[in-house]
């Protein structure tokens, strides 16, 4: 059975890089070596792993880092510290037309 990780890399520009591998190991090492030029890490090395979980199905690590990838920096962080607490406030909507507003605006 194969392994996929979805990794969150901080940059040393204390920006966030989500990725995808099968080989979590090989892959920071790439990055840290910076063996392609035109990659978001290059120029951000050196890199600090601050995250990564474990999927046997490559299709849920794919839907997994598209998700992260289009998250904010907060909830990033808040996954990265494994605030589940905050993590669910900052997933809820807060629309005004979320069903939880709508005794607000009638």
């Amino acid at each position: 059975m194969n392994s996929y990780y979805v990794y969150i890399l901080k940059c040393s520009d204390q920006s966030y890089y989500t990725g995808i591998t099968n080989d979590l190991d090989k892959r920071i090492e790439q990055h840290q070596s910076g063996c392609k030029k035109d990659s978001y890490t290059y120029n951000r090395r050196p890199l600090k792993l601050e995250f990564y979980q474990e999927f046997s199905d490559v299709l849920q690590a794919i839907y997994f880092e598209k998700k992260i990838k289009g998250w904010t920096r907060r909830k990033k962080e808040a996954l990265i510290r494994g605030d589940d607490q905050l993590l669910q406030i900052l997933s809820e909507c807060s629309n005004a037309t979320h069903y939880k507003y709508q005794d607000r605006y009638k």
